[in-house]
């Protein structure tokens, strides 16, 4: 039988590269989407057992479209599509940068959510498809920083849930995936990561792998669509005023 195929966006570093690795050791054939990172790309793919990459600038929506077409004619069994290509620039709430907000709505809400419409439409995986957008844990607790970043994750995660409401195929499957704090991000030092991402109820930092597996769950599971799995070892439980990564220098 062929192996099912994913697509994960982003999938050449960090936490797409933890992905991308718990689907190839489970069997899968991972298509790693990079935008500029083609060396890490490559290394990451002769890594796994079945894995080829895919270049693709996610701000061209044209592109992108294009990108779901070559696949959806390739590939006769493409499970799933992970988007988790994101980007996490600063501004405020009470400063929106216009740039900064097009491209976290283009890159973070509006692309994912017609590659999905794309996926979802030509396709083909006998045992169903399954979407799986990454979000944030700050749909449940926001804070005033990353204003345009946050906007564009709210965005989409209103869009997981209409997804599953339209989607007619009852073996299909759309899913949100909340992530907290697990990688060093923007200017962050390791040392800043260490102590910040412990700012939940558990006070140990998530791993990458431990979302990994859970995207992976998502893949080979029936939960009911429109469904968000939160990662995040309970930060979305605390109330924080700001980012942690500003909460760990105050």
């Amino acid at each position: 039988m062929m192996k099912p195929a994913v697509l994960v966006t982003g999938g050449a570093k960090r936490i797409g590269a933890a992905i991308c690795r718990a689907f190839g050791q489970a069997g899968w054939h991972v298509i790693i989407h990079y935008g500029r990172s083609q060396g890490a790309a490559q290394a990451l793919a002769d890594e796994l057992p079945s894995a080829e990459t895919r270049q693709c600038d996610l701000a061209d929506q044209a592109a992108s479209l294009n990108l779901v077409d070559d696949l959806a004619e390739q590939q006769e069994n493409w499970r799933a599509l992970i988007n988790c290509a994101g980007v996490f620039n600063r501004d405020l709430a009470d400063s929106l940068d216009p740039a900064v907000f097009d491209e976290a709505m283009r890159v973070n809400a509006s692309t994912p959510v017609r590659m999905s419409q794309a996926y979802l439409a030509k396709a083909r995986a006998p045992g169903g498809r399954r979407v799986i957008q990454l979000t944030d844990q700050k749909l449940l607790n926001p804070n005033p920083d990353f204003f345009s970043y946050t906007m564009s994750k709210h965005a989409v995660d209103a869009a997981i849930r209409m997804l599953a409401m339209a989607q007619t195929d009852p073996a299909d499957r759309i899913y949100g995936l909340a992530p907290g704090a697990i990688l060093a991000s923007h200017d962050q030092t390791e040392s800043e990561a260490e102590q910040s991402h412990r700012l939940n109820p558990l006070h140990r930092r998530t791993n990458a792998s431990e979302l990994a597996d859970a995207a992976l769950f998502l893949s080979e599971g029936w939960l009911a669509s429109g469904q968000t799995l939160y990662i995040d070892s309970g930060q979305h439980l605390v109330p924080q005023p700001r980012d942690v990564l500003f909460l760990a220098r105050e």
